[in-house]
């Protein structure tokens, strides 16, 4: 797999791979992708915390406070809770969602799995998770664990990133190619 050479991507790489040397080490690096998936989930639908994380307004000291007051009221303790006040500290809280979509890659290569990154019109149903999940292992040839994400922006249907390929059958991407070709003809 092809591996970007921004700043931003080495930097998330760098921490995510400590990371999970840590949770290896602990044993706990399903509740480390746990705790990592929670507070993903609090980043993508509060935008203040989105705002804490980016906004270089904030210091060191108030992003480390705050993460950890965060942190600490949603029960993401331990490892990750320790984690993301060395990002705060160290003013990395911006890479952070890359962090954490690098150790799930880590953690899928280590089980032998391969990640893909599923962005959906809608939520997937558990039985078209497993489904699409099966689909993926056919064309991966083991395992894939994937990470869903819900953007209503597509319309309908999905984008699938799995190493360095995507599959767009989104209604959005659809329509903007139709758009395009009406433009040519008229």
């Amino acid at each position: 797999m092809a591996q970007s050479s921004s700043p931003v991507s080495g930097v998330a790489e760098r921490y995510a791979g400590s990371l999970f040397d840590l949770a290896l080490d602990a044993n706990s690096v399903s509740k480390v992708e746990a705790d990592l998936a929670s507070f993903e989930r609090m980043f993508e639908a509060s935008d203040d915390l989105r705002r804490l994380i980016n906004s270089p307004v904030f210091t060191a000291d108030g992003q480390e406070k705050a993460i950890g007051t965060i942190a600490d009221r949603a029960k993401i303790t331990g490892l990750v809770g320790n984690f993301l006040r060395v990002a705060a500290r160290n003013r990395r809280l911006f890479a952070v969602p890359g962090m954490i979509k690098a150790f799930r890659r880590i953690a899928a290569e280590h089980r032998g799995e391969a990640s893909a990154e599923v962005t959906s019109a809608h939520a997937l149903t558990p039985a078209q998770q497993t489904e699409l999940k099966a689909t993926l292992k056919s064309v991966a040839g083991k395992d894939v664990s994937i990470a869903v994400t819900v953007d209503p922006s597509l319309l309908g249907g999905m984008v699938v990133k799995m190493g360095s390929r995507q599959i767009d059958t989104s209604l959005k991407t659809k329509l903007n190619s139709l758009k395009l070709a009406l433009k040519e003809v008229g």
